[in-house]
């Protein structure tokens, strides 16, 4: 691996990068490297992440390159990186074939990765950015904080509709919610779940809008993501970071976000495959499972329909 630039060039607190892509993508994202003001450490090939991470001393961003890749190949070299980034400083940022998304997404995450897939030119400079900020002062990151302020709304409204069934009015102590943008701890509803097909409508009626009105319109992936889970659990099914990012009817990278967004506030979680421990399926936590049934039992008690 050699710099790509003298050190006397670059700012003493420069963010030091090292890019694992195929060959033919190195000398773009070395460009992409450069233009952030962050260092370039070397470019190597996912087959040779092995010995780069063995004669690496330190880094703090490490970009993977896993587009036209085959999918075992992707998450092995994913693997071995997010193994060596964790309990340290070094960040990732991943960009990922579809395809990729079930093997390597999930350990990725773990590693507290950012994701993308198919990103566009400003979603990759966005996360290069934020990457190689020094520690403390990493850009304000606006599309997570609006994503956050989203999700509060939503769990607000849940907790709202839960609280109807549950006649919250009557015992005050039951109406605390958790911390403002971290989710909610709804009682339980003592209410049977929804048939699977009542959930499956609403979806399928979601998605009826698409026909007439532009998708972006009417973009809601937290909820759309929480409808397809919760249907999921019902059916005892299991669902893919893939499928779901399907189910979000948003880009990939958008989704990509929320799934960590929803994670995070305690509402996702993530289970291994007992017969593949390589990948992991995205499922409804207990509180996020308990809120969708006060949900469905709230407005079919108030003679609505949900949307």
């Amino acid at each position: 691996m050699s710099d790509a630039m003298p050190v006397a060039e670059l700012a003493a607190d420069a963010a030091r990068v090292l890019i694992v892509a195929p060959a033919a993508a190195q000398e773009r994202h070395g460009a992409a490297v450069t233009a952030s003001g962050a260092r370039l450490l070397g470019a190597v090939a996912p087959d040779a992440v092995d010995a780069a991470l063995d004669s690496l001393i330190a880094a703090e961003l490490i970009v993977i390159d896993g587009t036209g890749i085959d999918p075992d190949r992707v998450a092995a070299s994913t693997g071995r990186i997010a193994d060596w980034t964790r309990g340290g400083d070094c960040r990732i940022v991943a960009l990922l074939d579809a395809a990729a998304l079930d093997l390597a997404a999930p350990m990725l995450m773990d590693a507290g990765a950012t994701l993308l897939c198919d990103p566009s030119a400003s979603d990759y400079a966005a996360a290069l950015a934020q990457a190689t900020a020094p520690p403390g002062a990493r850009l304000h990151d606006a599309t997570r904080e609006r994503e956050s302020e989203r999700l509060r709304l939503l769990n607000e409204e849940v907790a709202r509709l839960a609280a109807v069934l549950s006649d919250f009015a009557a015992d005050p102590v039951r109406r605390e919610l958790r911390e403002p943008g971290r989710g909610y701890r709804p009682e339980p509803s003592g209410e049977p779940d929804p048939a699977p097909r009542a959930v499956r409508a609403t979806i399928r009626a979601r998605r009826l809008r698409d026909q007439h009105f532009h998708a972006e319109l009417f973009a809601d992936p937290a909820w759309d993501m929480l409808l397809d889970l919760y249907a999921a659990k019902l059916e005892r099914a299991r669902v893919s970071v893939s499928s779901l990012c399907i189910a979000a009817s948003v880009p990939p990278t958008t989704a990509l976000r929320w799934i960590g967004t929803m994670h995070d506030a305690g509402l996702f979680e993530r289970e291994a495959d007992p017969g593949d421990r390589r990948r992991a399926h995205i499922t409804l936590s207990e509180r996020g499972a308990e809120a969708m049934r006060g949900y469905f039992a709230a407005v079919a008690r108030l003679g609505l329909m949900p949307a």
